[in-house]
């Protein structure tokens, strides 16, 4: 009798060990396995949010199979109760520990909703924008110039731990025009005791925290600028004629308010290095501009006769070689143009009507060129007063 009881009980922990070993070995398959999701999904951790809360709203999306298994995978690797608050990007077919690793990592949110304070040389916009988490992109809601009128009603709740906040400086603004922007940040805090130098702030896409201060931010903009241009000037063309880093910076300045054309900046820093080098007036209307507004805004209109005539630091119809200081926030691209010019024999270039230059050799060359940009801005209804300079 005892030996069929003992027999019995040794068949049925057999039994009971292939068991657990089939549950452990499909609990292991589980948590390691690709998940379910077809497609991404935004998750949302809030504060305080456990690995409990956390695995029910990853069933509830459909991202997990088991939360039993996902919790039990989180104890097994010490990851249970060290989920981070925020929006995290799920990708479609993301095993439990690879969430785990999502959620678990810190910094900032993938997923969720971003405000970009875009300070442009025309105006500044305030952009919201939604992660679409099927196609990783982010999708436009709304935006509004803050300072033209009230904010749309869809920036009017703006809490949540899945916003980031942005300031996006466009290649070309003026300092002065940073920080009156950075004014109308209502995000930011601190008075801004002075503008910064011209063409020291690196025109970029900063992420902030909300009550970050505009002198700490000013600060990194420059700081930025700096490493750029102490890099870029370290690996720089021989025989440029810039004596400094910053005669370069002077005209990168210079180049990016001559073009919008990313392609374009090699050819027309040629144009301007070629005029150097042969001893001849830069003769470029950016530079007059900034002398008469001193960067503080737009000129919005066209430069008259008797300001292309005046003898200021900045005209370079006047004045013989560069001007004292630069006349806008270079970005990385006009400062790898001005320090790595194409190989050109230009010393001329004027609008073509499509929205880039056409170059020349000559001066008949140019002046033909000219003849047949005015015939456009005729066309157009376009010619500014003072007529269009030519850069003779």
């Amino acid at each position: 009798m005892w030996k069929s009881v003992a027999s019995n009980a040794l068949t049925l922990f057999i039994v009971i060990l292939v068991l657990v070993a089939g549950l452990v070995a499909w609990g292991r398959q589980s948590f390691f396995e690709p998940g379910p999701l077809a497609q991404p999904i935004c998750l949302r951790v809030d504060r305080g949010d456990g690995t409990a809360t956390v695995a029910a709203r990853l069933a509830a999306q459909g991202a997990i199979s088991n939360e039993i298994v996902y919790r039990i995978g989180a104890d097994y690797t010490d990851k249970a109760g060290s989920e981070k608050f925020g929006s995290y990007l799920i990708p479609a077919g993301a095993s439990m520990p690879q969430i785990l690793d999502i959620v678990t990592a810190g910094g900032q949110s993938t997923c969720g909703r971003e405000i970009n304070f875009q300070i442009g040389v025309a105006s500044t916009q305030m952009v919201l924008r939604d992660l679409n988490p099927v196609t990783g992109r982010f999708e436009e809601i709304a935006k509004y110039d803050p300072a033209a009128g009230d904010a749309p009603e869809a920036f009017a709740d703006m809490e949540g731990d899945d916003l980031r906040l942005r300031v996006t400086l466009a290649e070309g603004v003026t300092s002065w025009q940073v920080v009156d922007g950075l004014k109308r940040a209502d995000f930011l805090t601190g008075d801004v005791d002075e503008v910064p130098a011209e063409g020291t702030l690196a025109p970029d896409s900063y992420e902030v925290a909300e009550g970050t201060a505009r002198a700490d931010l000013l600060a990194e903009m420059a700081e930025r600028q700096t490493r750029i241009l102490a890099e870029m000037w370290e690996g720089r063309e021989e025989g440029l004629p810039y004596e400094t880093p910053e005669e370069a910076l002077i005209m990168a300045s210079i180049v990016e308010k001559e073009t919008g054309i990313a392609e374009e900046r090699p050819m027309v820093a040629s144009v301007f290095v070629n005029r150097l080098r042969q001893g001849m007036r830069l003769q470029t209307d950016p530079t007059v501009i900034y002398g008469v507004t001193n960067g503080e805004g737009v000129l919005g209109r066209g430069l008259r006769a008797s300001e292309l005539r005046a003898r200021t630091p900045y005209n370079t119809y006047v004045i013989d070689g560069l001007p004292p200081g630069p006349i806008a926030n270079p970005g990385r691209l006009s400062i790898q143009a001005t320090l790595h010019p194409a190989e050109s024999d230009y010393v001329f270039f004027v609008a073509d009507g499509s929205g880039g230059h056409v170059f020349a050799r000559t001066l008949d060359e140019h002046n033909a060129n000219v003849a047949k940009w005015r015939e456009i801005e005729r066309a157009r209804g376009e010619v500014p007063e003072g007529g269009v300079q030519t850069r003779q």
